[in-house]
């Protein structure tokens, strides 16, 4: 493993100096925390498992905490590396491009850091954009390989939600206003956090504490509004590498009362991957992974048997 520093019981000196006890807390029993030196910013990611490699990508104002039952299922069959991307979670908020084809381009090299010549590539929400960009950008460099892809409710051009929120936080109104809500997203973080769950009784207990730890280290919320000011672009980017996909096996997995990228997407964006398997949860939220944890698993391992 190059350029990377594993934390665990027996390197306990070697910290970052944002490994605090709040990261530690949100990393499970059999799982690394590491840290890696990466474009002059030390990134934080989780590795547990042994077998084939996969990367989990999370999503916007997420963090490797997204994947905290999907590791333990997968780390018997693959070898799990969860980042969190660099603005995010606990890495540091360094000032640079965070459009989706410089965060897929990280995330290739990510995976060249590790040593790996091929992954399969699982990728949530905006982290599932990103993660069809990367893959567009590894057949054009033809390495690392990705294997397969695993896109849960990926942000795409066809969700209605996302076509009026483009061009919205692309104008410099738009951009005023996602600050201003940004700013208040500390107190509003509740609200914003249960809308995700279509039902409220399946909020894992500790979820709210484990995605609001992060907040504490300053310039989260200039990240996500420099991701923001870019969707417009990134959806256009990404409509026209879609065509590139088709070859690639994949899974989409969505659930039916998605409330920030909308269920009806689903069918408009499987028309690029004509030989996808889709998985469908009804009645669940934007968090599949969280809201019914032991069905997505099960899915999700099924077709990384068969791949």
């Amino acid at each position: 493993m190059q350029d990377a520093d594993r934390i665990g019981p027996s390197a306990s000196k070697r910290r970052s100096p944002q490994d605090d006890n709040s990261s530690e807390r949100f990393v499970g029993e059999g799982v690394d925390e590491c840290w890696m030196d990466f474009d002059g910013a030390r990134m934080r990611y989780l590795r547990a498992g042994s077998g084939l490699p996969i990367i989990l990508l999370h999503g916007l104002m997420g963090y490797s905490f997204s994947w905290r039952y999907t590791i333990p299922a997968l780390a018997p069959l693959r070898t799990c590396y969860a980042p969190d991307m660099l603005g995010a979670g606990f890495s540091d908020r360094p000032k640079m491009d965070h459009s989706m084809r410089a965060t897929a381009l990280r995330v290739l090299k990510f995976a060249e850091k590790l040593g790996l010549d091929s992954f399969d590539l699982l990728g949530t929400s905006r982290g599932g954009a990103v993660a069809m960009c990367a893959a567009a950008e590894s057949l054009e460099r033809r390495a690392p390989q990705i294997r397969s892809l695993i896109l849960v409710a990926p942000v795409n051009p066809y969700s209605a939600h996302g076509r009026r929120l483009a061009p919205l936080c692309g104008s410099p109104l738009g951009s005023m206003l996602a600050r201003a809500v940004l700013e208040q997203f500390p107190s509003m973080y509740p609200y914003w956090h249960g809308r995700m769950f279509a039902d409220h009784s399946k909020i894992p207990a500790g979820s709210l504490d484990g995605y609001k730890a992060p907040l504490a280290i300053p310039g989260l919320f200039e990240h996500a509004l420099s991701i923001v000011k870019t969707w417009s672009v990134d959806l256009r980017a990404l409509e026209a590498l879609l065509p590139r996909l088709g070859s690639i096996p994949t899974l989409l997995m969505w659930g039916t009362k998605d409330p920030a990228v909308y269920f009806s997407s689903m069918e408009p964006l499987a028309r690029f991957f004509p030989n996808a398997e889709k998985v469908v949860f009804p009645g669940v939220g934007h968090l599949p992974y969280e809201e019914c944890p032991e069905k997505f698993n099960r899915a999700l391992i099924e077709f990384l048997k068969r791949d």
